[in-house]
């Protein structure tokens, strides 16, 4: 019974450190690369595994908590500024449009008002003169 407690355990052991070799990430493996401690796993079960256990497994550190909240640390690389700034653009663009045409229409109204009120006055002014000098008309 111990010896089949044992085989368990050994079996455990080796199966657990080569899935753990294998599911690391290749870059955070100390020591050796990845293919070489999955070769030391498969060829030395016991002591590859207690290896990578205590040299090749990577230290998991608390990750650091930074003071401030997580942004780009460039405005360039801020999608929000970048939207923002696409629409500041958009409406300048559109306040300056807005502005030309009210410009177009008040200088358009100036022309039409102009002639059309010389051209009224001229015309009642001249008619009422006509009439008043003239005693032929009447």
């Amino acid at each position: 019974m111990l010896r089949v407690a044992i085989a368990v355990a050994v079996l455990a052991i080796y199966v657990y450190g080569l899935v753990d070799v294998i599911r690391t990430d290749a870059t955070l493996t100390r020591g050796f690369s990845k293919t070489t401690w999955i070769i030391i796993v498969v060829f030395l079960p016991i002591v590859g595994a207690a290896l990578w256990f205590l040299i090749g497994r990577p230290r998991y550190e608390a990750p650091v908590r930074r003071a401030y909240a997580a942004h780009p640390t460039a405005p360039d690389d801020d999608p929000d500024f970048l939207r923002n700034l696409e629409q500041r653009r958009r409406n300048q663009a559109e306040a300056e449009r807005l502005r030309k045409l009210k410009e177009d229409l008040e200088t358009k109204r100036k022309n039409d008002d102009a002639p059309r009120g010389t051209g009224e006055s001229g015309a009642s002014g001249a008619g009422d003169a006509s009439a008043e000098g003239n005693p032929e008309v009447k």
